[in-house]
């Protein structure tokens, strides 16, 4: 399993992905956001699924650029990539479906080309269509979801600063490593401004980050305690009214 979330604000896109790769009972650490940059041609590619797909898609892509295949806006780009998710299944699904392992590479690209007019995300599936990340919804996580939406869902709109976007895009991160053993840090951290064309990388580790998860645990303590208490004096009068009975 993996984390990787991608955020779409006004302003620009976050993206951040853990590097944490469990195989049975071993663990290590591997890259998983791709980069391609060069002149008015800006991507990232996250994806969570099987490595071995993931690595081959990858490749091909990569090999489609460098034999100097063009790409004017990011959904074109997204289909290309699509189109080697789908090789790829032609060539390994049936083996590899066949060994018990599902063919599940689910991907996040964000970015902007040079007819793009703004920068984009975009979720796409197994099967190679994808859908469009836009204000209804600002943020898309792929792999160990189910603990970090909350605080996005609370927090992020179109409207939020690359700053808020980080630093909840962070914290819903530590709410999944909290909560799973198999997502953890380092943390590789994408930031894209709008009509920039220049992706900058950041690499943070627990060190780097740990005053700010505690910081955090006791935010979230000290509000729990400012939440009023009257509300639940309706339900523990009747338990204490039911012990009484029983006396």
């Amino acid at each position: 399993m993996t984390y990787c979330l991608g955020i779409k604000v006004k302003d620009g896109l976050v993206a951040i992905a853990d590097t944490r790769v469990t195989s049975g009972t071993d663990t290590t650490e591997k890259k998983k956001i791709y980069l391609y940059q060069k002149d008015k041609y800006s991507l990232f590619i996250m994806t969570s699924g099987l490595r071995s797909v993931r690595d081959k898609a990858v490749l091909y892509f990569k090999e489609r650029i460098d034999e100097g295949i063009e790409h004017n806006k990011l959904y074109k780009a997204v289909n290309d990539f699509g189109e080697q998710v789908k090789r790829v299944a032609r060539e390994d699904k049936e083996s590899l479906e066949a060994s018990g392992f599902k063919f599940n590479l689910n991907t996040i690209i964000g970015g902007q080309l040079k007819d793009d007019e703004e920068h984009k995300l975009f979720l796409l599936y197994p099967e190679g269509n994808w859908v469009e990340l836009g204000q209804g919804a600002p943020f898309v996580i792929v792999g160990n979801s189910g603990h970090g939406k909350a605080i996005l869902n609370r927090t992020l709109s179109n409207e939020s600063s690359m700053h808020m976007a980080l630093k909840s895009g962070f914290l819903s991160f530590d709410s999944t490593r909290v909560s799973a053993n198999d997502v953890d840090f380092p943390i590789d951290v994408v930031l894209y401004q709008n009509n920039s064309f220049e992706m900058i990388e950041q690499r943070y580790t627990k060190k780097d980050l740990e005053n700010i998860s505690e910081q955090w645990a006791e935010e979230l303590k000290m509000a729990l305690d400012r939440i009023p208490t009257d509300w639940m004096d309706t339900a523990f009068n009747k338990m204490q009214v039911s012990n009484d009975n029983e006396i």
